[in-house]
């Protein structure tokens, strides 16, 4: 994600459950805010005539921020792509296994349209994962099937249980499918971001809720739910989505993706956009029960995972040896990035299991730090809410120079 911009328009209602009372306010979904596309600014809404059109509630939506593509990136700070220190979206700074180029180069059909069933890629992860390929979905990117899922379980006024701070396409796909977002918000930093198991309870008895949105590692604290609360929260009457995207970083065999075949209401998302560095090539996946990947079947896009993203896919899980050595470097690093964030005067880093470190800007503007180290080529992110981040930097784990770059630009600033 990338940093909020102001609005002009109103955002879709979320629902937030207080950590204290049992009352419900509005609140504006975390994750959707403007967005800027080429030289079209789309922060002022002009309703035209054919905009009569279109679904009510799509008319009051804010769109979702994407980051921002590293061309427009290196013409904005006026620097070389390769002298941008970029760590404000998490990605995976050594790139891909090397299989992966080589088979990029060498596609033999780029012209022909790929399996709508990605078999040769779900047969890899069904041996990875120790998960009957009958219960495993590809998607271009984790997001698409977010998307997917909630357009087959959610009718209009349907509500989900949030848990922010977390990911915003929880909440902006939601609000996308005219579905309701209820917030419980988690435990501030005093707390390790702890869930609110009861304040969900309460929710899921008050609202009803079809699915039940959870992250760990969560994005962007790098908290790990706990085992108890994950086993209560799956007694609950509610789909439990458990995104698992950062969870080789806080060690697989904290993943439930094994348990999905023996419950009928745990759903596992995964993607290979940070161990296997691909994020540019939209690929990941999820496990689903029975009873409801034939419904995501039926109603996914015939052809939504390209040649290339498959091939990519397949080929970096034929290297697991470079996965995990990246991963490795990566977490070694992350110790390394907390004791120079830990040693800047006007930074509070939060113990992380994922590939990031949320930092507390002490005695400073949060957005003011970030736009300063911009100034030097180094990119983090910035958060002004929720509550419990508000002032707070996200900083993305790189390679051990990037990391030296980092330090003597938090020296100089």
């Amino acid at each position: 994600g990338t940093t909020p911009r102001e609005v002009s328009h109103r955002t879709p209602p979320c629902r937030m459950m207080s950590r204290t009372t049992s009352t419900v306010r509005v609140a504006t979904i975390s994750g959707a805010r403007s967005a800027r596309r080429g030289c079209t600014s789309r922060n002022v809404r002009v309703h035209a005539a054919n905009s009569s059109y279109v679904r009510k509630h799509i008319l009051e939506l804010a769109p979702y921020t994407p980051i921002v593509p590293f061309e427009i990136l290196s013409e904005q700070l006026g620097r070389a792509m390769e002298d941008i220190v970029k760590l404000d979206a998490n990605e995976n700074p050594y790139g891909p296994p090397p299989e992966v180029n080589e088979a990029l180069g060498n596609m033999r059909f780029p012209h022909i349209y790929p399996d709508p069933e990605s078999r040769v890629l779900r047969k890899a992860l069904a041996e990875e994962c120790g998960v009957p390929i009958e219960n495993l979905l590809v998607g271009c990117g984790a997001d698409e099937l977010i998307d997917l899922l909630m357009r087959v379980i959610l009718d209009p006024g349907d509500v989900i249980i949030n848990t922010p701070p977390t990911f915003g396409m929880y909440a902006f796909d939601c609000a996308v499918n005219a579905g309701v977002c209820v917030d419980v918000p988690r435990g501030g930093p005093e707390t390790g971001f702890a869930m609110d198991v009861d304040g969900i309870k309460a929710a899921v008895k008050k609202h009803k809720p079809k699915l039940l949105f959870l992250t760990s590692p969560n994005n962007p604290d790098g908290s790990v739910l706990r085992e108890e609360d994950l086993i209560e929260l799956l007694e609950l009457p509610v789909l439990v989505v458990l995104d698992e995207a950062y969870i080789e970083f806080s060690g697989l065999e904290n993943s439930k993706i094994g348990d999905v075949p023996k419950r009928d209401n745990l759903i596992v998302l995964r993607t290979f956009s940070k161990r296997a560095a691909l994020a540019g090539m939209r690929i990941g996946y999820g496990a689903f029960p029975t009873g409801i990947i034939e419904y995501l079947w039926a109603a996914k896009q015939p052809y939504n995972v390209s040649v290339a993203a498959e091939v990519a896919a397949c080929a970096a899980l034929s290297n697991p040896v470079y996965l995990k050595d990246v991963k490795d470097k990566l977490v070694a690093e992350r110790d390394n990035l907390f004791n120079v964030l830990n040693d800047c005067p006007f930074l509070t880093p939060y113990p992380s299991s994922a590939n990031f470190i949320l930092c507390k800007v002490d005695g400073r503007d949060a957005l003011g730090v970030k736009t300063a180290l911009a100034k030097e080529g180094i990119c983090v992110r910035h958060y002004a809410s929720p509550t419990s981040i508000s002032g707070c930097v996200r900083v993305s784990v790189g390679r051990p120079d990037q990391t030296e770059r980092l330090r003597e630009a938090l020296t100089k600033i």
